[in-house]
């Protein structure tokens, strides 16, 4: 399975592994499940949620506060919908 990954998909699937607990419950199902077969503007989307810092995506996933694009913030619900049910 890792033969067909692209480089791009390599680096996205490093990148979510956060080693920060409350945001690695949300990433690795994600990861596992979902990224791989999800639509090309879905995977950019990832890409750029898992290019951010880890204080603003706890203060997201927290909701604390919101992402700057309405699609990121739709993208954390989906994520918290595949562990919460």
């Amino acid at each position: 399975m890792t033969e067909d990954l692209t480089l791009e998909e390599r680096k996205v699937i490093y990148r979510a592994r956060r080693g920060l607990k409350e945001i690695d419950v949300y990433f690795d199902p994600y990861v596992k499940h979902h990224y791989l077969t999800a639509d090309p503007t879905e995977k950019a989307l990832f890409a750029e949620l898992v290019a951010q810092e880890d204080p603003d995506l706890l203060d997201w996933f927290m909701e604390v506060s919101e992402p700057p694009q309405v699609e990121l913030k739709h993208l954390i619900v989906k994520l918290k919908h595949y562990v919460h049910g």
